[in-house]
């Protein structure tokens, strides 16, 4: 249980809440609603696949290499002015996109989007933190994570309502009216972080975590295409591995740092950080490679197997306040765990997936994995917020929204190359034939070893303590 004495609750809290919502929705449904527009750009701007790409990675690559640097300037600005300097310059880039002449305008200001949806996705959770106490903070936190959900839920829907209807253009131009509404409500009841103490801005620390983690996203999310050894991958990792091995021999040595290292002191921190980290990259593994199943093998449309996947994430979105809520009487620890638990039997019981499954067969599983989701993120989250020191909220918030990005990026890249390994030693042992078999051989793989990786993260919720003793709050 951390020492800071916390403040009364605000009397607003709920609406500020609400608020920090209503921002935080644009975020995970512009990560999701571009993806489904991406043949209509190619064919309107008349670029090839790779090129295209760059309109979804360019958003990806700067929103995971910029959020800790955000967690950090909200400690020392104050969360209410980086959350509403985000909703600005994501407004602003979102019109510009809709304008955009060529593909290389759009895919500028996609990452100048992305640039102000990490300032206000890395607010999220420290605001949320600082006017809850801890006795009310799960529920909080789940509540806000229910909104993540449902953005990432209605993204690819919308996305191919707009596109029809409306033309590529208005998958930014929705954000307009979102984005000046959302500044109007954080401005009105988002409080000033008082106490702000005069700090130095590390630099030289920021530059170094920017460059490392953005070699490590982009060999992680190219590394399968480029080839893992290729020359383009190999010199990403390298530059991954000195920038990360200098930024933290920096980040030990420098008086105010950007990622105080000290935070990973804490049992409770680093343990749900790491739960988080497995939850994500066990859900991405499932993410990136069901999709190919339902449609290459299974032969559903694009439509279809967009319905089956939300199965996952409307489960999360009714379970996410009620698990936070119980977190909240009954401590995080083994709430975490059991989610993370059901969340690593629903990857082994993908396993059983078969080319003659049915559309049921998918979804009860989906189901399955959404209940542990659910059950797992709130508390853990809550654990991860409990653990960090009331003048560090901006860093863990922003550590938290790194894991998450980190992770994704992680197992997708972990997924898709035991996969490929596997189809491609299946193909080589039963001939050229054998691709449908192959294909369900490298896919069980896959699940497997995110079942294995998620269950890597229920013992991290197990051997934690709680934050605090359930009645001592």
């Amino acid at each position: 249980m951390q020492n800071d004495a916390y403040p009364a609750p605000n009397p607003r809290r709920w609406l500020i809440l609400f608020a920090v919502m209503a921002a935080g929705i644009m975020g995970p449904i512009d990560g999701s609603v571009v993806n489904v527009a991406l043949p209509t750009i190619g064919r309107v701007f008349n670029v090839d696949l790779n090129t295209v790409g760059w309109v979804s990675m360019a958003y990806l690559l700067v929103l995971g290499s910029l959020i800790l640097t955000y967690g950090r300037l909200g400690d020392m600005y104050g969360f209410r002015r980086v959350l509403l300097t985000g909703i600005v310059i994501f407004t602003i880039a979102s019109g510009i996109c809709a304008l955009a002449p060529n593909i290389w305008v759009l895919i500028v200001f996609r990452a100048v989007q992305a640039i102000g949806a990490g300032m206000f996705m890395a607010m999220g959770p420290a605001i949320i933190t600082s006017v809850f106490p801890p006795y009310e903070r799960g529920r909080a936190l789940g509540t806000n994570g229910m909104i993540i959900a449902v953005g990432l839920a209605l993204g690819p829907t919308l996305g191919g309502f707009l596109v029809t209807v409306a033309g590529w253009e208005a998958i930014f131009t929705i954000n307009i009216p979102i984005g000046i509404i959302s500044y109007i409500m954080c401005r009105q009841v988002v409080p000033e972080s008082r106490d702000l103490k005069p700090q130095q801005f590390d630099l030289i620390g920021a530059a170094m975590g920017f460059i490392s983690l953005s070699a490590f996203l982009l060999a992680g999310s190219y590394g399968e295409e480029w080839g893992w050894t290729s020359p383009a991958t190999l010199v990403l990792s390298v530059v991954f591995l000195v920038g990360g091995w200098l930024f933290l021999r920096w980040e030990k040595r420098v008086q105010e740092p950007m990622l105080d290292l000290t935070l990973f002191h804490n049992k409770v921190f680093s343990a749900a950080n790491f739960a988080a980290l497995m939850n994500f990259m066990s859900q991405y593994a499932l993410i990136f490679l069901l999709p190919f199943y339902l449609q290459q093998i299974l032969n559903y449309t694009a439509g279809h197997t967009g319905l089956i996947l939300t199965a996952s994430p409307l489960v999360v979105l009714m379970l996410a306040p009620v698990s936070g809520a119980l977190s909240d009487r009954l401590g995080t620890r083994w709430l975490a765990f059991t989610g993370q638990a059901i969340v690593s039997l629903a990857l082994f019981l993908m396993v059983g997936l078969k080319v003659t499954s049915r559309a049921f067969d998918i979804i009860w599983r989906l189901c399955l994995f959404g209940l542990g989701t659910g059950i797992f993120q709130s508390p853990n989250n809550s654990a991860v917020m409990g653990s960090v020191p009331r003048h560090r909220l901006g860093i863990g918030s922003g550590v938290l929204a790194t894991v998450r990005n980190v992770g994704m990026v992680l197992g997708i890249a972990v997924s898709s190359g035991v996969f490929t390994w596997q189809r491609s030693a299946k193909l080589v042992a039963w001939g050229p034939g054998s691709a449908t078999a192959a294909f369900m051989a490298g896919m069980k793989s896959a699940f497997l070893v995110g079942a294995i990786l998620a269950a890597a993260g229920a013992i991290a919720s197990l051997v934690r303590s709680d934050n605090f003793p359930p009645g001592e709050h």
